[in-house]
């Protein structure tokens, strides 16, 4: 069912990306006057088709992984002298440049509309306070203390749990100083203080900024009680129930919820000797948990949920937004994921981060079912995440690529002529053999985190 769940949630994601970005060709295209042969979403064979009065066919193909706008082109067959004016190689290099922009624009204004979306409903997170602190790490090196609130990161606010991962997400694989600003709770007053990095993560594979500080911040103690119990997993076939509390596990003492997950995935495949308190009766149980494989490591998993537990108002920070005020907020968060994809790709480049976090189709797809299994709104904020990430890639410079396109007919514009077809051809085989080593190298990771 899992399994069922995260290809339909994958398919469902890319339908909606590639069908918006391919529209904002087609319908650029058509504006500017050019004829479309095919509208199609997926490669391949066609599994369904129709043509509209225009001629055009919109298609479905059988491998989903992408689409394509065919439009009436010289340079991939004749045309009628009658329909050249409608040639996409005859227009104005400005119309060229508006239909081949408009598929990452339109993946743009997706992302713009789902934040929105989302941000119309408020926004509510953990506010960032440290519970503990590593001895000898960045954080011990800044001076920072359990009890402190994190307050900015390099002069930029970090209110959230959320904001605090960002501002250090972007010093992943970095020299140099980094700067922190704290406050302890009930006080006005602010301290800051730096630590040093070198080269900090740069070969970690999933990096987590904040347990790379040295850090864990603070989470209220959540009841171990078991709130959901999974079919046929292994923790029905031991006989958990919903409403179980765990006491005990072998030799250690369960007061919460966290410590009864750590415990159970540091022992896959292992026999588990479990107390429990059922009906204010103890009761003792086996339970063989299974072995089950993340990023590489091989964890340990029972199948069993938290019974649902209210988190403290004070240790939330909260945010509402006007209708205005959520779109204003929704076009931030798309510029400020753009900056980020961008410094990402720069640090791949340069080698400041590791190219074992390219992540391909697999890793896409388990992110999209783990989203969808999080709600409507997990997987809308996933859509709206991807569709930046689809948008900026596609603007890289890289010619098989939108913005490698956009790198010629700039070009054109600078020089008053075409970039010659030798050239052009020349960078498209550069580019395909770019892509085709990305894509090769991040389903290659995608199968070793299996």
């Amino acid at each position: 069912m899992a399994l069922i769940q995260t290809i339909l949630s994958f398919l469902v994601a890319l339908l909606i990306l590639v069908s918006i970005h391919e529209f904002g060709h087609f319908y650029v295209a058509r504006r500017c006057g050019v004829k479309v042969h095919r509208f199609s979403i997926g490669f391949g064979k066609v599994l369904w088709s129709w043509r509209d009065k225009q001629g055009t066919e919109y298609a479905l193909a059988a491998l989903p992984l992408g689409g394509y706008v065919k439009m009436l082109d010289e340079r991939e067959g004749d045309v009628a002298p009658e329909e050249r004016h409608m040639a996409f190689n005859n227009k104005t290099v400005w119309q060229r440049i508006a239909i081949v922009a408009a598929g990452p624009l339109a993946n743009f204004l997706l992302a713009i509309l789902l934040f929105w979306v989302l941000l119309l409903q408020g926004q509510r997170d953990l506010i960032p306070i440290i519970d503990t602190v590593e001895p000898g790490s960045i954080a011990a090196q800044a001076g920072l203390e359990a009890g402190q609130e994190i307050v900015a990161v390099d002069g930029e606010p970090t209110p959230t749990w959320q904001a605090l991962n960002k501002a250090l997400l972007n010093r992943l694989g970095e020299t140099g100083k980094i700067s922190f600003k704290v406050a302890y709770p009930d006080s006005s007053f602010n301290y800051e203080s730096e630590a040093q990095l070198v080269e900090w993560l740069r070969e970690a594979t999933d990096p987590n900024p904040v347990e790379g500080l040295g850090i864990t911040l603070f989470l209220p103690r959540i009841p171990p009680i078991v709130g959901e119990v999974i079919v046929s997993s292994p923790a029905e076939k031991a006989g958990l129930k919903t409403g179980d509390k765990i006491l005990q596990v072998d030799d250690l003492s369960i007061d919460d919820w966290q410590s009864w997950v750590e415990y159970v995935r540091k022992h896959p495949g292992k026999s588990l000797q479990v107390s429990l308190d059922r009906d204010n009766q103890v009761s003792q149980i086996t339970l063989i948990s299974e072995l089950v494989e993340e990023g590489g490591q091989r964890l340990g998993r029972v199948g069993v949920g938290v019974k649902a537990y209210t988190i403290p108002e004070d240790m939330i920070r909260s945010y509402d937004y006007s209708i205005a005020g959520a779109f204003v907020a929704g076009v931030n968060k798309t510029w400020e994921t753009s900056g980020f994809v961008l410094l990402s790709v720069k640090k791949l480049i340069l080698g400041e981060i590791s190219t074992k976090n390219l992540s391909g189709p697999i890793t896409i797809a388990k992110v999209a079912g783990s989203s969808a299994e999080g709600g409507l709104r997990s997987f809308i904020g996933f859509v709206a995440l991807l569709s930046v990430f689809l948008a900026v890639f596609n603007l890289l410079p890289i010619p098989v690529l939108d913005g490698g396109h956009l790198f010629y007919y700039l070009i054109e514009v600078i020089k008053r002529k075409p970039v010659s077809d030798k050239v052009q051809m020349l960078g498209y085989q550069v580019g395909l053999f770019l892509v085709i080593s990305l894509s090769v190298l991040a389903l290659y990771n995608d199968i070793m985190r299996l």
